[in-house]
């Protein structure tokens, strides 16, 4: 393992207790909601917070032990940061502000230039060697910021939120380049985001913080498909009930209940459906659907070639249609419909 860590830290009503292990080549992206701990964890990593209790291993040496009283500084790590407003040094060109790590870690002045003139080279922003970061655009900053915590060669590579501040049409094209050199990279990664699809192009598995505590642990499919929380089914897009099984019958806490394929589930579980498996329609749909439900438009958004409904019904979905459904439903906000979907189409699994 490139990480092993144990961290648990309290600050005011907030305690994180986390358990992070990494591999060698492997990129673990963090998921949850504002105030889970997600960038503590990252600073605790790197030194600039200090865990209460714990243990970090970086690269097979201990860095962290608070039961032994080892606390090694940031610069004493082999870790490289990737902050979310870059933080390059507003004095320096941006060679300069890549060759700092290497000038830090004792290298002479013309070995580090070298070295830095290489990473800028293969991040494709050998050019802009002499600009001063005043005079980059977001993703030239980005790919200065990425070059400065690779040029040590760390062992751990830390990316806070790496492409939050990119517009949409430098985003793509900035993920794809981390994508490459993530893949390149032998040490572990560990990648703070709020973007689902940051998470499922970047990380081989993806740990769920809420809270301060990692509540689930899988590959961006397996989290994708099976949210165990509110967060990751709004996050994926998906529409996730609670409830308690019996023979086929999922009853939820409001008192309306769901019929799912899987007759021999039992206990508390978790359905999660699919926003294109429910049908929309403006009656009563006849057949044998059995799940089915009454409702009124809470509003509607354009996603591309597609439509997203926010229905408010008993219980709140959300269904996925074409714009020409749409018109032909004549849906519109306050448009009283019904909503179905097979049992067929639920997944169901143990909360």
């Amino acid at each position: 393992m490139s990480l092993t860590s144990t961290l648990h830290l309290s600050q005011g009503a907030f305690t994180l207790d986390l358990d992070l292990d990494v591999a060698d080549g492997e990129v673990v992206g963090l998921l949850g909601p504002n105030g889970s701990g997600k960038s503590t964890t990252l600073r605790c990593l790197a030194g600039l917070t200090a865990p209460q209790q714990g243990r970090i291993s970086i690269g097979g040496a201990t860095v962290e032990d608070t039961a032994d009283g080892i606390d090694l500084p940031p610069e004493r790590r082999s870790v490289g940061f990737v902050f979310q407003d870059y933080l390059l040094f507003p004095h320096l060109s941006v060679l300069d502000n890549v060759a700092f790590g290497p000038r830090s870690r004792g290298l002479d002045r013309k070995s580090a230039r070298e070295r830095a003139q290489h990473w800028l080279d293969r991040l494709e922003i050998g050019e802009l060697a002499g600009r001063r970061p005043r005079h980059l655009s977001g993703g030239q900053a980005q790919r200065v910021a990425l070059a400065r915590a690779l040029v040590t060669d760390p062992d751990l590579l830390l990316l806070d939120e790496p492409l939050a501040a990119l517009d949409a049409g430098t985003k793509a094209s900035v993920r794809s380049l981390v994508r490459r050199h993530v893949a390149d990279f032998s040490g572990a990664v560990v990648l703070v985001t709020h973007d689902p699809i940051d998470a499922m192009v970047l990380a081989d598995r993806v740990v769920v913080l809420e809270d301060g505590r990692a509540i689930q642990s899988g590959t961006p499919a397996e989290v994708a498909q099976r949210p165990a929380s509110d967060y990751v089914a709004q996050l994926v897009g998906l529409n996730m009930l609670r409830g308690s099984a019996r023979e086929g019958v999922v009853a939820l806490a409001s008192g309306a209940s769901v019929h799912v394929a899987d007759r021999s589930i039992a206990g508390d579980v978790l359905v999660a459906i699919r926003p294109e498996a429910i049908s929309v329609h403006r009656q009563r749909p006849e057949g044998s659907a059995r799940n089915a439900w009454p409702g009124r438009v809470a509003a509607l958004e354009s996603r591309g070639d597609v439509v997203r409904i926010e229905v408010a019904t008993d219980p709140p979905l959300a269904a996925i249609v074409t714009p020409g459904a749409v018109a032909s439903l004549s849906l519109h906000e306050g448009a009283d419909v019904w909503l179905s979907v097979k049992a067929t189409d639920l997944d169901v699994y143990p909360a």
